[in-house]
Order: C-alpha cells, then structure tokens, then sequence
C-alpha cells in the first residue's frame, strides 16, 4: 500500500456532538486511519458484566462515514478499578517487594492467569461487537507492553509461574544445577518449588537465575498477547493484529511476541527519546529539537524487521510532550520531517498522538494536532502537508534490502545489564553506534534478530556484544561470502551464562584464530587512546591471536583484527573510533556511499532517496549519481527539510 496517515483519538474524552466534526477535519487533513479504544475499559464495562459498547459503535459509525479507517486497540493495559476488587493480587510486585497500586496504568502481572482470562474476555466481547463493521481497519494488543518496567513481576504468581517454566525447560532439577553451575556458592536445589526469583538477595543473584527469569518474563508477555491474537484473528482473519512497541524498550522480546501479530508498530518520540536517553550532553543541546538523527531510523529498521516486513508509526510526537524532565518544542518542520523519514524506511502507516491536547489528566501537556480550545496547533499543518506531499512519490512495493546488516538482540541486552562488569557497556549502545557509523554515509540499514539463517545478499553484517552464538548465527557465518565485523564482548559466553570452554569469541579457527585471554574495564571519564584516532572506552579486550592487526591502542594492544573478510574488534570505542572501523570496512568492501552534509540522513524506498535535514542550519546536497531530478523540495535544505530525489533507474 501507498503510504497514508492516521490519528489517535478518544472520542470517550469529548462531547458526542463533537464527533462529527472531528471525524470531518480528520478526512479533510488527509488522515485515513484512526486508532481509538486502548484505554477505555471503565467505558467499555463500569462495573462487572455491565458491558456499555453503544458509545463505541456510534464513534465508529461517525469515524467510516467519513471514509476513515479504524484500529480498535483492546483495553488491557488499563484494567478498571473493580478489576483489582476481583482480582487482589493481579497488581504487579516491584523488585523491591511493593505492591504497585491503581491510580495509573499497566497496573496488572503478566503472570497472572485470572487477569489473562479477563483480558481475553474483553477481546472476544469487542471482537464480537465489532468485527463485522465496515469501518474495522484491524486491531491493536493492549498498550506498549512493559511499558513504566512493568514487564518484570515478582509476585506469587510470577514464582509459580517460575518454577513450572523451569521445570518444563531443564526437565529435572539435576539438570537445572548443572546447567546453572550451583556448585558455586552451594546453591544446588532439591526440587524447583525451592526456586524463588532473582530479588530481594543479600548480594547478586547467580547471572544464569536471573536471564533465566528475564527469559520466562518475556515468555509471558509474548503469552499474554497470543490470546487476544488467537481470538481476534478467529473472529476476522483477515484483519491485521498490530501492537505498538516503543524506543530503547528491550524487557521482552519483540522478534518472539511478533510470532503473533501481523504488523509491528512503534510509538516514535524523537525529542522525548533523546530528553530521557544517556547520549551525551553535546548530542542533547544540538538535537534538542530533532531529535537524534539516527534513533528514530534504528527502530524504524528494527519494526520494520519484527513485523516481518509490515510497520507502522502508531503514535508519532506532533509537538511537546510531557513525560520528560525537559520537554522543548521541536524545530519547526520536525513533525514533517519525522513522517518522511518513516515513509522511506518502509511505514504503511504514520499516526500522530494525538487529535485533540487534553486539558486533563496525567497527559495534558502532551501536544496533538489540535490545541485543547479545538484549534490548529502546528502539527495539524505538517500533517496536512505531508498528506499533500505523498501524492508526489508513490512508494509502492516493497522495501529494498539494505547493502549493510546489523545484528540485534534481546537476550544480550539482559546479559550485559545482569553482569555489567563495565557500567554503560550495553548491547543496544554498540549495535545503535555501528548503526549510527553506516548511516552518516547514506547506507541502507537492515537490523536482523539473531535467529537470521542466512546473510546472502549482504556486503557487510556486523555482529557486537552478542552474548552467545545461536545454532543459525554460526551457520550464518560459515557461509558468510561478504565483510564481517563481530566484537567486542560477542561470543564470551554461553546460552547458559558460562564463560565458553575455548573462551570468547568462541569462533573456529579457521575463521578467527585469535581468543580473549583476559578483560581490562575503563571508569568513565578515562580512555586508551588508539593509534590513529579514536579512542577505547568502557570495554577492553587482551587477545592472544595469530590474526593481522588492522589497529592498535598507545599500549600495543589490538583494536582491529583481521582474518580474511572476518574483523574483530576488542574494544568499545568512542565514536570516532567506531566511525574509522566503520569507514575501514566501508573501504575494503568497496561499499557505495553518500556525501551527505552534517544532520542530513538519506534512506531509499521504492524508486526514490529521501533526505531529512537533523542539523539546525541549511544544508546543501551533492548531486548523486543515481538520481533524476526531485518531486519534493531540492537541492537546498533548510533546517527539518525534506527532498525526495527519483531515482534514475525508475525512468
């Protein structure tokens, strides 16, 4: 599908006269789709059984009358208050023992099998009520799951719920201690109901109890959504079941619950994101209007590799919001500019959140396309202009696979967070930093989940910080014909926490003859500077190696080693030091690159280049090649300007 624009509305929020009204500017703007109904369960059903669907079915009737599509999310993130009355102990337990109260949201344990069963209630009774209806665009799963650190519980039912995964993983509780190594510390069980959770310990819990947890957690997230995607998709198969995942949210894994949804979308924040994030001081002053130029075009790439293909922006920041400690207005043209740059990654759908700023509750400095008074605010005007610019470049097809890829995975970010051993070192950092080193050269992106079987296709694949090697990543390797950087950090461990018997990066040598002898961590503020440029930081790796060294450190030790077209790099390293690997890469595979300006970001779709200006001064463009003119702006840039180029292969 060509791309097109969305809105979220509550039509619970505001008068039913209004409706109408809305629903008609909506049309006029150029909005298409509209998601309505994920928090509106004390609506939907005040007391129990009480079921007042009326209100909703007529918001649907006003909403397709006037050519909109809608997307009904379930009410599951925010369960009313009776719900708590019936089900006492559904609150989640934080790590430190307390009991989360209502007053709020996402106030439910994934763990709980009564709360999933009343989850699944309201999810048939909608499905029923609505699914028939000729405005239905498909369904969103509950809200941003795990969302406010609500994937983790550690209550009654989370323990129970523990032990039984437990058992049917290892089989035996001998298996289990083996597994675990709880030898150390005579920490060996007699039978799994002795097995409590990962908290409230007098010092670290055993590294492999607590992924182990993190894993049973994600399982139940990914449970959770399932049933609501069993019965929706009984009900109307050919509806499309979407969730909408967020920003640096790494608690379950989003490859594992996309086995049941059939588009991923993410709520994209840019300002907000980069207000709450640990970039440095200097990346918060430049881009505190834009936002970071490389986040928002990560996840774009990681949705767009979750949902298989399919993504959309279901809630996109119009203006300020509210959750940050510091919430700046963005550069004007931002709202624009951030829509353009999700089309040309791939989106179906843009959404901005939300139609009308709320003059209540916990949002109510949350900006939407219109002020509270019902008048324009400036995200109304970008909308309007993105819908008008969209008729000049009719995407189509599908998204063309990027010449670089870039490992991503969920169970290295729980590792590295468990035994950090260098505070900061992060699996995410260094998967976003390469990201970020490609990007700045106009190169397409893919970001694949660990499981990938193949990287046929692929100039250059790099792989850091990975905890442990999958079955199908070592293959993936083996018949790896392109460039591969891997490291630091990748391979030290096992699937089951364990230092590898051939220590890390337990790779064959007849791939990398080289092993990591011992680790050197660097406080932050300190370094050791590279040869060169650059510098390592955080993460230190000593190897013995028989490998070619392609960079080394003030103190001889190597940086960049190199057998054949496998590169291994032993440090974490600041970003100039990741942009000379980068760009050392870059050379050797003979890669195609882009001169792009400083702040200017690029990414190709369909037969057109799309060019976004982060920086907040003009910018002008180097003719490319492969381009034949432009449908959308020019050569010259203003700041939160966007150009789109045809490509000369499209005539």
């Amino acid at each position: 599908m060509n791309p097109v624009l969305g809105v979220c509305y509550y039509p619970e929020h505001w008068p039913e006269d209004l409706w109408e009204r809305d629903a008609a500017r909506m049309s006029e703007v150029g909005i298409r789709y509209v998601r309505i109904g994920e928090f509106a369960w004390s609506r939907l059903e005040p007391t129990p059984d009480n079921l007042q669907l009326d209100w909703m079915i007529r918001a649907v009737d006003v909403l397709g009358r006037h050519g909109l599509k809608v997307i009904i999310g379930t009410p599951t993130a925010t369960p009313p208050r009776w719900m708590i009355d019936k089900h006492p102990d559904m609150l989640p337990v934080d790590a430190n023992g307390h009991v989360k109260g209502f007053g709020s949201r996402r106030h439910y344990d994934f763990s709980h099998l009564g709360y999933r069963d009343e989850a699944a209630r309201i999810t048939r009774i909608l499905a029923d009520a609505l699914g028939d209806h000729p405005a239905l665009g498909g369904w969103q799963t509950d809200n941003e799951y795990g969302c406010h650190g609500t994937t983790y519980s550690y209550s009654d039912a989370a323990r129970l719920g523990f032990q039984h995964w437990l058992e049917e993983k290892y089989g035996s509780v001998e298996t289990l201690n083996k597994a675990w190594g709880n030898a150390f510390w005579s920490m060996d069980y007699n039978r799994f109901d002795q097995i409590g959770l990962p908290n409230l310990l007098v010092c670290e819990p055993n590294p492999i109890h607590a992924l182990d947890f993190r894993r049973y957690s994600s399982d139940q997230v990914a449970a959770f959504n399932k049933v609501q995607y069993d019965i929706l998709k009984a009900r109307m198969p050919d509806l499309p079941v979407i969730h909408n995942f967020m920003s640096r949210y790494a608690e379950f894994d989003h490859f594992d619950l996309a086995k049941s949804i059939d588009v991923a979308s993410w709520d994209s924040y840019p300002i907000g994101h980069l207000a709450v994030s640990d970039e440095p001081d200097e990346i918060k002053r430049l881009y505190m209007r834009q936002g970071d130029p490389d986040n928002a075009a990560f996840h774009h790439d990681l949705y767009r590799s979750v949902g298989h293909g399919r993504w959309w922006i279901m809630e996109q920041q119009p203006g300020p919001v509210n959750w940050a400690q510091f919430n700046p207005d963005p550069l004007p043209g931002m709202a624009r500019a951030w829509a353009w740059e999700a089309f040309a990654h791939g989106a179906e759908v843009v959404s901005y959140f939300r139609w009308r700023q709320a003059p209540f509750g916990q949002e109510q400095m949350h900006s939407g396309l219109l002020r509270p008074d019902s008048e324009p605010a400036p995200g109304y005007h970008a909308a309007a202009q993105v819908s008008a610019e969209l008729q000049k470049a009719n995407f189509g097809g599908d998204m063309a696979r990027g010449r670089v890829a870039v490992i991503y995975d969920y169970q290295s970010e729980w590792a590295w967070e468990i035994e950090q051993q260098a505070r900061g070192f992060s699996h995410g950092g260094h998967v976003r930093a390469i990201y970020s080193a490609f990007r700045k050269h106009g190169v397409d992106i893919d970001v694949l989940p660990s499981t990938t079987p193949s990287f046929e296709g692929y100039d250059i694949v790099a792989i850091p910080a990975l905890l442990a090697w999958t079955v199908a990543l070592r293959d993936a390797v083996n018949t790896f014909e392109g460039h591969l950087l891997v490291g630091p950090r990748t391979g030290s461990k096992t699937e089951n926490f364990s230092i590898p018997k051939g220590l890390g990066p337990d790779l064959p040598q007849n791939l990398l003859d080289a092993k990591v002898t011992r680790v050197d961590t660097i406080p932050p503020g300190l370094a050791v500077t590279v040869k060169g440029g650059g510098a390592s930081q955080l993460w230190r790796e000593k190897v013995e190696t028989r490998a070619k060294v392609v960079m080394e450190d003030s103190e001889d030790v190597p940086v960049l080693i190199a057998q054949g077209k496998l590169f291994y790099m032993t440090s974490s390293g600041d970003r100039a030091l990741v942009q000379r690997v980068v760009d050392y890469l870059i050379a050797e595979a003979n890669l195609p690159t882009l001169n792009l300006p400083a702040g200017v970001r690029s990414r190709v779709r369909g037969d057109f280049r799309v060019y976004v200006n982060y920086g907040s001064s003009p910018a002008t463009l180097n003719a490319a090649a492969d381009e034949a003119g432009y449908v959308v702006g020019g050569p010259e840039m203003e700041p939160a300007g966007v150009t789109v180029a045809r490509l000369a292969t499209a005539d």
